[in-house]
């Protein structure tokens, strides 16, 4: 019951006021103390670990924003080794993977998205990725919150999709249909060695915006679809565990990879918790 009215209660939450209100808020860097109280009580809260924090005073960050999206000492998360090797982009829990099929992708009990819309509406950009492999992971509130490359690659294009912001938990994800193609995200193609891989940076309420190293701040922005290809000089390379983006508060990591490009490894199952850098896939059927 608590579930159902808390989904219920975010359809008439004005959710883009509260989120970039939210979003400011964490930005702030005019009030020390106040952001000192805030951020040790979400460390307790939540549990947080600030023992694999490059920077483990939670007191020591600017602003809330800083101290989520906080890097970890060198080497804490130590990235899978072999090119066919496919590792897991971020700290999370599985939400649900598996296969696409018609062009929808499982997202829990009784429902499922599509993938046409949530790579942004082109149904030739999804096309690549119909019958594919699809993993979606959720990055609670104590989990570290940068997202990696889970192979090599070459960006092509990036998708800004406005929309709306649902929670992305559990709950959520089960009373909400189609909830991670109708949230705000920002979709990165990219070419590697087996394929096309999608990275779909699924925005959420109160997530005060989504960061990537090429383009900084992303979203928000209440403009329609945008589309950025990279191309020549303007491609950008990225290795096997490198970062490619973040979120300046905490949400949903969808990713697609083609048919036969690879097999998900047997012991990653929905509702495991993983760790950036963990083998997570083979390469190849």
């Amino acid at each position: 019951m608590f579930d159902k009215l808390f989904t219920l209660s975010q359809y008439v939450t004005p959710q883009l006021a509260v989120s970039r209100l939210a979003g400011r808020l964490a930005d702030n860097d005019h009030n020390p103390a106040l952001k000192n109280r805030v951020v040790k009580w979400f460390v307790k809260r939540y549990g947080v670990d600030m023992s694999e924090a490059a920077e483990p005073d939670p007191t020591a960050y600017s602003s809330f924003n800083e101290f989520f999206t906080r890097a970890l000492k060198p080497g804490i998360r130590p990235v899978a080794e072999g090119d066919n090797t496919f590792i897991s982009p971020v700290d999370g829990a599985i939400s649900q993977l598996g296969q696409v099929s018609g062009y929808r992708i499982f997202q829990a009990k009784g429902q499922s998205f599509s993938l046409i819309e949530l790579l942004g509406g082109d149904t030739h950009r999804a096309e690549a990725f119909n019958e594919g492999a699809f993993s979606t992971i959720y990055l609670s509130p104590k989990d570290y919150h940068r997202v990696h490359m889970p192979l090599a690659g070459k960006l092509r294009e990036m998708v800004y999709v406005p929309g709306k912001l649902f929670s992305v938990n559990p709950a959520t994800a089960e009373n909400v249909p189609n909830l991670f193609a109708r949230n705000e995200r920002v979709v990165c193609i990219f070419d590697t060695a087996a394929g096309p891989m999608a990275l779909v940076l699924v925005g959420a309420m109160i997530v005060g915006s989504v960061e990537t190293p090429w383009a900084g701040v992303v979203a928000p922005n209440s403009s329609g679809v945008k589309v950025i290809t990279y191309e020549g000089e303007s491609a950008i390379s990225f290795a096997k565990g490198e970062e490619m983006g973040r979120f300046r508060l905490g949400s949903t990591v969808v990713m697609v990879m083609p048919k036969g490009s690879v097999r998900w490894d047997a012991e990653q199952v929905a509702g495991k918790r993983v760790r950036m850098g963990e083998a997570f896939g083979k390469v190849g059927a």
